[in-house]
C-alpha cells in the first residue's frame, strides 16, 4: 500500500481527477494549500486577482492506493497536471504501514477500497 501525496496548480484540479476517474481512482482527499517552491517571486493570476510573493495557492491530493493502482496514479496526476511550466507540482509516494476502514474495521488493501 502507499500513500501518494501531489501537490497542483488549483486550476489543473478537474483535468487531474478526470485522468484518476479514467483509471478507477475514485478515493482522495482534496486540501487547498499555501507553498513555495521555484517559482519563488513569480506573479501569479488566481480567480481574477493578481498575487505577487512566494505563497502561491496549490492544491494537495492525498490519496491512498495498493500497489497495483500506484504507477497508474501517478500517470494519471501527471497527465492532468502538467502544463511543462515550473510549478506545475510534485508527486510524493510514501508506504503505507496500514489503513482501518472505520465503518467495517477492515484492515490492510481492503480498507482501502
Amino acid at each position: 500500500m502507499k500513500y501518494v501525496i501531489a501537490i497542483i496548480n488549483p486550476h489543473r484540479l478537474d483535468e487531474v481527477k478526470i485522468e484518476l476517474e479514467k483509471e478507477e481512482v475514485h478515493l482522495m482527499t482534496v486540501s487547498e494549500v499555501l507553498g513555495c517552491g521555484r517559482q519563488k517571486g513569480v506573479t501569479e493570476v488566481y480567480r481574477g486577482v493578481k498575487e505577487v510573493g512566494n505563497l502561491l495557492h496549490k492544491v494537495k491530493l492525498e490519496i491512498a492506493v495498493n500497489d497495483e493502482f500506484l504507477q497508474r496514479t501517478i500517470d494519471a496526476i501527471i497527465k492532468g497536471a502538467r502544463e511543462e511550466k515550473i510549478g506545475d507540482g510534485k508527486i510524493f509516494i510514501l508506504d503505507l504501514k496500514d489503513c482501518v476502514r472505520i465503518r467495517t474495521g477492515e484492515r490492510g488493501t481492503e480498507a482501502i477500497g
